[in-house]
């Protein structure tokens, strides 16, 4: 679990080039949950840069929840995520508080 507040950008089915604040909910090798304010199709290819590295995935879900859109994000394989790359602002270690 982390938090951190990111800037995203995707195409529409029009072509035409979005882009919007999110906040970065959860990380993980694999993906991210980002919360947004609007709504981001499910199947668009979306991006994000960080201090070290560029972030590109697809959106695989999007719905609303009481406080904003919640969008899973699955990385493409060249933008998976590392702690040595990129270390959100606060981050939970669960695994280090258990131990």
């Amino acid at each position: 679990m982390c938090a951190d507040m990111i800037e995203v950008r995707w195409r529409d089915k029009t072509g035409k080039s979005r882009s919007a604040t999110a906040l970065l909910e959860d990380i993980s090798p694999s993906g991210a949950c980002l919360q947004l304010e609007t709504a981001v199709p499910a199947g668009v290819e979306i991006h994000w840069d960080c201090p070290n590295q560029e972030f590109v995935g697809r959106v695989r879900y999007c719905s609303y929840r009481e406080i904003g859109y919640f969008a899973g994000v699955e990385f493409d394989p060249g933008a998976k995520w590392s702690k040595r790359a990129y270390l959100p602002r606060h981050l939970l270690d669960l695994k280090r508080l258990l131990a």
